[in-house]
């Protein structure tokens, strides 16, 4: 299996062929946000995780608190179903799951659509790890990792993907997380952590693993 970086890349690469104007705004986007160090309000290694209960697709809330009760935590917030990337990513997370659980700990996926708008129950039931909804990204917030999306994304978005934010958020439709990913030790404190503000690109599972296994 292809790692997710590679495959994050082939998609990029297939953007710039099929769409590269569009690409071209993205690329000057993210260089523009990354001079403005955008995500530097994160949340560091060594500091304490701000706790979070969301519900999860069937109405369950979920703590992190309770969470780490069994263990650490993986905690990566992503911006929703609609996105192709981060599809990618959560499969690259499912194929890699039985891995996370050998070493003590659970996965959680944070993204601010609706519970009733964010997966078929045949998909829920296929995921061995919770999707949580921070409905206006509020605790993507608390993280550090909450991004005003520029007008330009959001009406490729509304305008060429026929995307209704406001309505699959069910609230804020410019706000979202900054793809990030944190492991969290059963003390609290963030042991390790991946934050870009280019949501094309994430944590590859293979260094989420390393880091779990410095906790053993």
């Amino acid at each position: 299996m292809k790692k997710l970086r590679e495959q994050t890349d082939a998609k990029i690469a297939a953007g710039r062929k099929n769409n590269p104007e569009f690409m071209k705004g993205v690329d000057a986007i993210i260089k523009k946000e990354k001079e403005f160090q955008q995500g530097k309000n994160a949340i560091k290694i060594g500091e304490k995780a701000p706790n979070f209960e969301l519900p999860n697709p069937e109405g369950k809330t979920i703590s992190l608190a309770t969470l780490l009760d069994k263990g650490p935590v993986i905690v990566t917030f992503y911006r929703g179903s609609w996105c192709p990337y981060c599809n990618l990513q959560l499969r690259a997370m499912q194929a890699r799951l039985a891995d996370i659980h050998a070493l003590g700990a659970t996965l959680v996926a944070i993204s601010p659509e609706v519970p009733d708008e964010s997966m078929s129950t045949n998909e829920i039931n296929s995921l061995g790890f919770s999707v949580l909804t921070d409905q206006d990204a509020s605790v993507a917030l608390h993280y550090g990792v909450a991004w005003e999306v520029p007008a330009f994304l959001i009406e490729h978005m509304e305008v060429d993907r026929k995307l209704d934010l406001k309505k699959i958020n069910n609230g804020n439709g410019s706000i979202l997380p900054i793809p990030a990913t944190f492991v969290v030790g059963t003390d609290g404190l963030v042991q390790w952590s991946y934050v870009d503000v280019d949501y094309r690109t994430r944590a590859e599972p293979e260094e989420i693993l390393e880091a779990l296994k410095k906790l053993s």
